[in-house]
């Protein structure tokens, strides 16, 4: 197949997904021939999952006298393109099938052959990455707005996890939000707006929070005798905390000896729980 310098050339994707892998790729060869590349016409066929499709694709790239790219992962799929195009004497090209043959023996396992599974991966990174600029985003309580737009919200006394606990939510998909919780300071009015359901207290042990606070203190190079570690001042903020989550009327988790990862969990599997009701 010889093309003479004023012929259209006709690129076929065939793709079991979007066909942007083939396209792009088709761009990027064709680039190389500079007199060609604006004569270049590409059509995707994308989300063929039938045998019988391929037949008319290959009989409509022969009366165009097109090339062929495709990015298949169904063995079944590319023996038929392979076969129909040489029968029709079609120019056809096979971007995936190389490339999984290699991965499979190097690796050893077999393809899963499944489309699309790029697509979702790339969907899940970028699904995380907003849940986790959302977490850094709202939180301790910087923006209230966050709550009404959050999938979680947690609220607390100072060091029962908070933020350690929304970043690992963040990087399981879930939008957080979390709220310190301060007798001087009225919580944001948004969060008796929100869904209970949504919104989880932390509480925590009074004398385990009071050897937190001491460390912590001690750690910034602070006194640890300061009001902000003294037991009369935690029992005091914990009461607060108590009449805040009873007016929301949202579920209480008492973090005291508990891991982030198990906390997390809880709060998973209760929100999934009621996100079916």
């Amino acid at each position: 197949m010889i093309f003479k310098e004023s012929d259209l050339v006709h690129i076929f994707i065939i793709s079991d997904s979007i066909g942007e892998t083939g396209e792009l790729v088709a761009k990027a060869a064709l680039s190389q021939f500079e007199d060609v590349y604006h004569k270049a016409r590409i059509k995707r066929f994308t989300h063929i999952d039938s045998l019988d499709h391929i037949q008319e694709i290959v009989d409509l790239a022969k009366s165009h006298q097109a090339i062929i790219i495709y990015t298949l992962v169904r063995d079944d799929m590319k023996q038929q393109v392979a076969n129909l195009s040489e029968k029709a004497g079609v120019e056809a090209i096979d971007l995936m099938g190389p490339v999984i043959e290699k991965f499979e023996k190097v690796i050893g396992i077999h393809a899963m052959q499944e489309p699309g599974l790029v697509r979702r991966l790339d969907e899940d990174y970028f699904a995380k990455i907003e849940a986790v600029e959302f977490a850094v985003k709202y939180d301790d309580g910087r923006d209230p707005r966050g709550l009404l737009q959050a999938d979680i919200v947690l609220v607390g006394v100072s060091r029962t996890s908070k933020t350690p606990l929304s970043q690992y939510l963040a990087n399981k998909r879930w939008k957080v939000a979390n709220v310190p919780l301060v007798p001087e300071v009225d919580p944001p009015e948004e969060l008796f707006h929100i869904d209970p359901a949504k919104c989880f207290g932390l509480v925590i042990n009074p004398e385990k929070l009071n050897s937190i606070r001491r460390e912590r203190l001690k750690a910034i190079g602070l006194s640890d005798e300061a009001n902000y570690a003294k037991i009369e001042r935690i029992q005091e903020e914990l009461k607060h905390f108590h009449s805040v989550v009873d007016r929301i009327g949202c579920e209480v988790i008492d973090v005291t000896n508990r891991a982030v990862e198990e906390t997390a969990n809880i709060i998973i599997s209760k929100r999934q729980e009621s996100t079916k009701h």
